[in-house]
């Protein structure tokens, strides 16, 4: 439904479904049309802003009738803020479209015969579930709506919080977040007010000046915080400044670190930590596990869900005492770890050089002697001399980035002919490519969603394979 007086413009549209990446999808004339921020239910003029073959993409600028489904989001944020596009539609709603995303996949995608897929396992906190979080400094503070239409003159113009989505050089301040629990606000809020005092610079990603770059935030379940403050250039008088600041305002901080990167971009995977106060990592609890996680370490960033995550990869692994397991992206070695009082043993193999001393430290923090992890490109590591090396996997965890598995990966792992496959994925979509693949010799036994992510379209998603 739809009409279109203006061919820029679609007047009174229905929304009638949510996509993939999370936008609602509505069909005006036999083309299908992406809209942000809306919901099932919902009627409104849309403006096409880009023009596809197969589809076209628009944004809301008028609402005729809301879904009986919209609720009122709860962060003064939404709507502007890109993180958690799904506050307006209820938490049940939210875990339909996830199960419905990954069964879509797996279907058009995988084109596989499937087992019923189970219910999706929702989380236990829908707010105040994240570990981790990381705010950018910047002097472009992102101007909203209502500061426009107010007519008052802008002169602060630093912003401590999150880019705007498609915006390189935005930033939204943020004043309060629901994503990760306290003290996370009132140590970003000080920051920011300590700078505002002190006449501290922020950063200018056109320019590239700048004192202040970025701040990181983790904290552990026992509730231990790590706070990392990223420079762009060493100024010791007012680094020191600073840190004494927060070192003193907040004694709980378990480890204060900063960094100096003078780098194009943010990353920090080539950078040096320092530690200023404290410890130089934190302890995550799993379980009767323990996991070193420090300032670059990769860790389920919704450790409760984590827990419930690994549970089903064990399940789904079926191990008895006698297997080889290989853990592929390990990581940290959180999943290895959590397998190898179930295993023979247990090779991990991990591009980071850094993940793979935490997970040797995890290991020894546990007292596991039975792992044994590798660093290196997978597709290059997974070789017939590596597997003779360290025995035939009986069974392979695979846990790849959102791009999936490179195809000599997919390769390698048929080659070795384990019994059975676990894949781990945050992408429905390359995990569906992928079992594709690997169903022209495996049977796909079990599937099973779980979110880890609330307030976002953003699902895990867990297949087993076993061998045909």
């Amino acid at each position: 439904m739809g009409k279109r007086n203006n061919p820029l413009l679609l007047e009174k549209v229905i929304i009638t479904d949510i996509g993939s990446e999370g936008n609602a999808i509505a069909r005006v004339d036999n083309l299908v049309i992406f809209v942000p921020m809306l919901i099932p239910g919902d009627v409104a003029d849309i403006r096409i802003v880009k023009k596809r073959k197969k589809y076209l993409e628009g944004i809301p600028v008028r609402f005729h009738e809301y879904s009986k489904d919209r609720i009122n989001p709860p962060c003064t944020h939404f709507g502007v803020c890109g993180g958690c596009k799904w506050q307006h539609l209820p938490y049940n709603l939210q875990l339909q479209f996830k199960e419905k995303q990954v069964k879509d996949n797996l279907i058009r995608i995988g084109k596989t015969d499937l087992p019923e897929i189970s219910p999706i396992i929702g989380s236990a906190k829908e707010y105040f579930y994240r570990n981790k979080l990381e705010y950018t400094f910047s002097n472009h503070r992102w101007i909203t709506h209502e500061e426009i239409q107010s007519g008052m003159e802008i002169t602060n113009k630093n912003a401590l919080g999150f880019h705007i989505p498609g915006m390189f050089d935005k930033v939204l301040n943020i004043s309060q977040c629901l994503l990760q629990p306290e003290p996370t606000n009132l140590i970003r809020n000080s920051v920011h007010e300590y700078a505002r005092q002190n006449n501290l610079s922020y950063f200018d990603i056109k320019e590239q000046t700048g004192f202040l770059r970025n701040l990181i935030i983790r904290n552990s379940i026992d509730g231990d915080v790590m706070v990392i403050v990223v420079f762009y250039y060493e100024d010791t008088e007012l680094r020191k400044g600073l840190l004494d600041y927060l070192h003193e305002k907040f004694p709980f901080i378990k480890s204060l670190m900063y960094v100096i990167n003078n780098k194009h971009n943010d990353s920090l995977g080539d950078q040096e930590v320092m530690l200023y106060a404290g410890e130089d990592h934190l302890i995550e609890t799993m379980g009767a596990l323990k996991f070193r996680v420090g300032p670059k370490s990769f860790y389920q960033t919704n450790t409760r869900q984590a827990s419930v995550l690994y549970n089903i990869v064990k399940a789904f692994a079926g191990l008895t005492g006698s297997e080889v397991v290989y853990d592929l992206y390990s990581g940290t070695g959180t999943i290895a770890n959590f397998l190898a009082g179930s295993a023979r043993k247990v090779v991990g193999i991990e591009f980071v050089i850094e993940a793979v001393r935490d997970a040797e430290a995890n290991s020894r923090i546990n007292s596991l002697i039975n792992t044994s992890f590798f660093a290196g490109d997978i597709k290059n590591l997974l070789s017939h001399e590596f597997i003779a090396s360290n025995g035939n996997p009986d069974v392979i965890i695979t846990d790849p980035p959102r791009a999936g598995m490179h195809e000599d990966v997919v390769k390698a792992i048929i080659s070795s002919s384990p019994e059975r496959i676990v894949y781990v994925s945050c992408n429905p979509a390359t995990q569906s490519r992928d079992v594709q693949i690997l169903s022209k010799y495996y049977l796909v036994c079990a599937v099973q969603p779980v979110d880890m992510f609330p307030q976002t379209h953003h699902v895990e998603n867990v297949v087993l394979l076993k061998r045909k």
